[in-house]
């Protein structure tokens, strides 16, 4: 119960506390930005089973790899590509909380 909170939490709340904070002007566009890099969880059906409760994403997954992880770093830098790598950061800490609650 605990874990499903602070996971849900960190993906919808933690975007959204972001938006608001750093991109008021247009919050909702980067808010809604940065629930878009959520598709990253497509990686998931590629696992057999598609869910398992007990299975920790990060580095299972192709797209929670420590390698993809360097890369959504890099999508920081750049001001263009900003949001997505926040978001997709994001993500991954709240996969990797996930992990640690298990």
């Amino acid at each position: 119960m605990l874990q499903n909170l602070v996971h849900y939490n960190l993906h919808f709340l933690l975007p959204l506390i972001v938006a608001w904070f750093f991109y008021r002007t247009y919050w909702l566009k980067a808010y809604f930005i940065m629930i878009a890099t959520m598709v990253i969880d497509l990686d998931h059906l590629l696992a057999n089973p598609i869910f398992d409760p007990s299975r920790c994403s990060i580095n299972f997954h192709p797209l929670h790899t420590y390698y993809a992880m360097v890369l959504y770093v890099l999508l920081l830098f750049p001001k263009k590509t900003r949001l997505i790598g926040i978001g997709l950061v994001i993500h991954i800490i709240a996969d990797t909380a996930d992990c640690a609650l298990m």
